[in-house]
């Protein structure tokens, strides 16, 4: 899940809340909304390898 933030900047967020603290993780804030993607394409393939 990609959001834009204020700065201009883009942040990856993951699919599922945590259930310790209702909020979804950071994982990692990029320039562009491409480096998210790819990014974000990265950690779904890890995450079934």
């Amino acid at each position: 899940m990609i959001r834009k933030l204020k700065s201009g900047k883009y942040r990856l967020y993951s699919r599922k809340k945590n259930p310790k603290t209702g909020k979804r993780r950071n994982l990692g804030t990029f320039n562009s909304k491409a480096a998210a993607k790819k990014h974000e394409r990265a950690v779904q393939y890890f995450k079934r390898h």
